[in-house]
Protein backbone atom coordinates (compact mmCIF):
# COMPACT_ATOMS: atom_id res chain seq x y z
CA UNK A 1 0.00 0.00 0.00
CA UNK A 2 1.52 3.11 -0.75
CA UNK A 3 1.86 6.26 1.42
CA UNK A 4 -0.45 8.21 0.69
CA UNK A 5 -3.49 5.75 1.42
CA UNK A 6 -2.10 5.47 5.01
CA UNK A 7 -3.17 9.09 5.16
CA UNK A 8 -6.30 8.24 4.05
CA UNK A 9 -7.01 5.99 6.28
CA UNK A 10 -6.12 8.32 9.09
CA UNK A 11 -7.73 11.23 7.48
CA UNK A 12 -10.98 9.62 6.50
CA UNK A 13 -11.21 6.54 8.73
CA UNK A 14 -10.12 8.16 12.35
CA UNK A 15 -10.42 11.71 12.32
CA UNK A 16 -13.20 11.62 9.63
CA UNK A 17 -15.13 9.70 12.18
CA UNK A 18 -15.82 12.93 14.45
CA UNK A 19 -15.06 10.67 17.20
CA UNK A 20 -10.79 10.54 16.94
CA UNK A 21 -8.44 13.94 17.67
CA UNK A 22 -5.52 12.79 16.65
CA UNK A 23 -3.93 9.55 15.02
CA UNK A 24 -1.31 8.04 13.60
CA UNK A 25 -0.75 4.61 12.22
CA UNK A 26 2.96 2.79 13.32
CA UNK A 27 4.84 -0.23 11.53
CA UNK A 28 5.47 -2.46 13.68
CA UNK A 29 8.98 -2.39 13.22
CA UNK A 30 9.18 0.99 13.99
CA UNK A 31 8.13 4.14 11.80
CA UNK A 32 5.23 6.06 11.66
CA UNK A 33 3.05 5.45 8.16
CA UNK A 34 0.94 8.32 8.20
CA UNK A 35 -0.18 10.52 11.43
CA UNK A 36 -2.63 13.58 12.26
CA UNK A 37 -0.97 16.99 11.20
CA UNK A 38 1.21 17.90 13.99
CA UNK A 39 0.95 14.89 15.62
CA UNK A 40 4.86 14.11 16.45
CA UNK A 41 5.06 10.68 18.23
CA UNK A 42 8.75 10.67 19.17
CA UNK A 43 11.10 7.03 18.01
CA UNK A 44 11.17 6.34 21.53
CA UNK A 45 7.66 6.72 22.29
CA UNK A 46 7.18 4.38 18.75
CA UNK A 47 9.54 1.67 20.86
CA UNK A 48 7.60 1.90 24.02
CA UNK A 49 4.32 1.12 21.73
CA UNK A 50 6.21 -1.74 20.30
CA UNK A 51 7.52 -2.99 23.19
CA UNK A 52 4.45 -2.89 25.21
CA UNK A 53 2.73 -5.34 23.35
CA UNK A 54 5.70 -7.60 24.05
CA UNK A 55 5.92 -6.83 27.96
CA UNK A 56 2.38 -5.51 28.70
CA UNK A 57 2.95 -5.84 31.86
CA UNK A 58 5.85 -2.65 31.72
CA UNK A 59 2.90 -0.92 30.30
CA UNK A 60 0.47 -1.51 32.81
CA UNK A 61 2.57 -0.66 35.54
CA UNK A 62 4.52 2.61 34.08
CA UNK A 63 1.21 4.01 31.46
CA UNK A 64 2.84 5.24 27.89
CA UNK A 65 3.45 8.74 26.36
CA UNK A 66 2.20 9.67 23.48
CA UNK A 67 3.50 13.03 21.65
CA UNK A 68 4.61 14.25 24.63
CA UNK A 69 1.60 13.31 26.86
CA UNK A 70 1.56 10.99 29.53
CA UNK A 71 -1.30 8.43 29.55
CA UNK A 72 -2.18 5.95 32.30
CA UNK A 73 -2.29 2.23 31.24
CA UNK A 74 -6.69 1.01 31.95
CA UNK A 75 -6.79 -2.00 30.14
CA UNK A 76 -4.42 -4.18 27.95
CA UNK A 77 -5.73 -6.96 26.21
CA UNK A 78 -4.47 -9.39 23.01
CA UNK A 79 -3.92 -6.36 20.28
CA UNK A 80 -5.49 -3.37 22.67
CA UNK A 81 -4.31 -0.95 24.86
CA UNK A 82 -6.82 1.69 26.26
CA UNK A 83 -4.85 4.57 27.74
CA UNK A 84 -6.45 7.39 29.93
CA UNK A 85 -5.43 10.85 30.92
CA UNK A 86 -8.18 12.58 32.99
CA UNK A 87 -11.41 12.88 30.38
CA UNK A 88 -9.50 12.28 27.59
CA UNK A 89 -7.68 8.75 25.86
CA UNK A 90 -5.92 6.74 23.55
CA UNK A 91 -6.45 3.61 21.82
CA UNK A 92 -3.54 1.40 20.95
CA UNK A 93 -4.66 -1.48 18.62
CA UNK A 94 -1.81 -3.82 16.56
CA UNK A 95 -2.72 -5.28 13.29
CA UNK A 96 -0.86 -7.59 11.12
CA UNK A 97 1.47 -5.13 10.42
CA UNK A 98 0.83 -2.17 11.55
CA UNK A 99 -0.28 -0.26 14.98
CA UNK A 100 -3.05 2.00 14.85
CA UNK A 101 -2.62 5.17 17.91
CA UNK A 102 -5.95 7.33 18.67
CA UNK A 103 -6.58 9.90 20.85
CA UNK A 104 -9.71 11.06 21.80
CA UNK A 105 -11.09 14.12 24.06
CA UNK A 106 -14.24 14.34 26.08
CA UNK A 107 -16.66 14.52 25.28
CA UNK A 108 -16.31 11.78 23.01
CA UNK A 109 -16.49 8.33 25.08
CA UNK A 110 -13.95 5.35 25.14
CA UNK A 111 -16.83 2.88 23.38
CA UNK A 112 -17.49 5.26 20.79
CA UNK A 113 -13.53 5.69 19.79
CA UNK A 114 -12.83 2.49 20.61
CA UNK A 115 -15.67 1.07 18.28
CA UNK A 116 -13.68 3.54 15.41
CA UNK A 117 -10.10 2.26 15.55
CA UNK A 118 -10.94 -1.29 16.29
CA UNK A 119 -13.32 -1.08 13.22
CA UNK A 120 -10.18 0.25 10.76
CA UNK A 121 -8.24 -2.39 12.83
CA UNK A 122 -10.72 -5.32 11.39
CA UNK A 123 -10.44 -3.53 8.08
CA UNK A 124 -6.75 -3.49 7.77
CA UNK A 125 -6.79 -7.64 9.06
CA UNK A 126 -9.11 -8.17 6.79
CA UNK A 127 -6.80 -6.76 3.63
CA UNK A 128 -3.35 -8.68 5.15
CA UNK A 129 -2.32 -5.45 7.05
Amino acid sequence: MEEGSWQAYVEDNLLGSGKISKAAILGQQGSVWAASTGYTISPEEQQTVIDGYKRPEKLQASGLRLAGQKFFTLQVVERSVYLAKEADGAILVKTKQAILVAEYLAPVKRPDAVSVVEGLADHLISIGY
